[in-house]
């Protein structure tokens, strides 16, 4: 099956990308009901079914069937920012409530006792929905967000370099394997959508999204604007075990033990995990802990009974060594 979304000119300039949190909590729904079909993010969901343990998220899990034929609009809205956080498309999906009946009547969700409260009570029911995405998010996504956020965002930087290499048709060409671009068309290879769309000069927004791999999304239906989720390079690598070595300069700052722990969180992490790694004792490893927090350098995420250490992205750049490589140009006392 092909669905076909066709552009005018006013479609190509109103084409635009963004980050949606969100979208990537209601995609990663699949993966963790259904980690067999995932082979890429299996690691991400094998780490994180444990924690969700401790999470209600029913009702999330009920809106995101598997297989996922399709989702209602007002759990995913497309983003109006490039950029959101998490609060402000929580704040969208809460102002939805007038959607709610005509979406769940347009989709195959399965209506189980939690949706039909939802359909019932829609101000209420959202209410429910994004308290769990919230829990949701901060057991499973937050201390991965960095990582993450820092690969949708050089997906985006990406095309924006082939679309000044080449236009839009470079930059559309090679989204996915399953999409083609051709005289003003976007087709796109879906499992259970096909037909002709117009824009409706609306233009299209790119979403990148890691947990939608290995699909293609997409959105038509008035009055969000069309949306195409789709998988960016590189997914597999946000999961390996990397061996870093600590920068000199980082370690002479920080201190080696502190620069170790920060190298040791290329995946969240406990205190126990971080202790038996680097060899020291839980106490110790916990106030050296505390001082990177301090500092901005990790943040903590507890759900339940785990308490999990990440690095920021201003940790990710003090590793790769991008604060670090430039060397000052001494100043010349000459007049």
């Amino acid at each position: 099956m092909t669905l076909d979304l066709h552009f005018t000119a006013r479609d190509v300039a109103n084409t635009r990308f963004a980050v949606s949190p969100l979208g990537e909590v209601i995609t990663s729904v699949r993966v963790v009901k259904n980690p067999a079909a995932h082979p890429l993010l299996r690691p991400w969901a094998e780490r994180v079914r444990r924690r969700l343990e401790d999470v209600d998220w029913r009702l999330l899990s009920d809106l995101v069937p598997v297989p996922t034929v399709s989702i209602a609009g007002f759990a995913c809205t497309p983003p109006s920012t490039s950029m959101p956080d998490l609060e402000l498309e929580l704040a969208t999906m809460r102002g939805a409530a007038a959607r709610v009946r005509t979406d769940l009547d347009h989709i195959r969700t399965p209506r189980t006792r939690r949706v039909q409260a939802l359909y019932d009570d829609p101000e209420k029911g959202l209410e429910r929905l994004a308290e769990e995405v919230a829990g949701y998010w901060e057991a499973a996504m937050a201390p991965y967000w960095p990582k993450i956020r820092a690969l949708l965002e050089g997906e985006i930087l990406h095309r924006a370099r082939l679309l000044a290499e080449g236009g839009a048709q470079r930059m559309l060409a090679d989204l996915d394997a399953s999409v083609t671009w051709a005289d003003g068309t976007l087709r796109l290879e879906h499992r259970y959508v096909s037909g002709d769309r117009s824009l409706r000069g609306l233009g299209l927004l790119l979403v990148p999204c890691v947990f939608a791999w290995p699909r293609v999304f997409s959105v038509t239906t008035p009055p969000y604007q069309p949306t195409v989720r789709y998988p960016p390079r590189g997914i597999a690598t946000l999961w390996e075990r990397r061996e870093l070595d600590v920068p000199e300069a980082l370690a002479a700052v920080l201190g080696r033990t502190r620069a170790r722990l920060l190298a040791e969180l290329d995946q969240p992490a406990s205190t126990r995990d971080l202790a038996q790694r680097a060899g020291l004792s839980e106490p110790g490893v916990n106030q050296h802990l505390t001082a990177l927090r301090r500092a901005g350098f990790c943040t903590a995420h507890r759900t339940g009974r785990y308490v999990l250490y990440a690095r920021t992205a201003t940790a990710e750049a003090l590793l790769s060594g991008h604060y670090l490589d430039e060397t000052p140009t001494p100043r010349s006392n000459s007049r």
